[in-house]
């Protein structure tokens, strides 16, 4: 098993580095968009397809990530229905 803080290591956020969304570290593939295939019911497996350049880790990091966010704030599913 790999520790959350091993994979969070995997992920980058810099201001110069598409707008400073969350992206997989040496990558410009968004968190949120690994995020988006994985919940479409896209397989690990399919993305590393995808993008050959990914490990399986990285998509790990990816939900990781998410999971970590979901601790720290709240969403307004009200608000959040109206943005979808």
């Amino acid at each position: 098993m790999i520790k959350t803080t091993t994979l969070l290591d995997r992920i980058s956020i810099d201001p110069a580095i598409c707008h400073g969304k969350p992206c997989i570290k040496g990558h410009r593939i968004w968190v949120s968009l690994i995020l988006d295939f994985l919940a479409s019911g896209t397989s690990t497996e399919e993305l590393l397809a995808e993008y050959p350049g990914l490990q399986e880790e990285d998509v790990l990091a990816c939900i990781a990530y998410g999971s970590e966010m979901t601790r720290r704030r709240f969403v307004d599913w009200e608000e959040l229905a109206h943005v979808v």
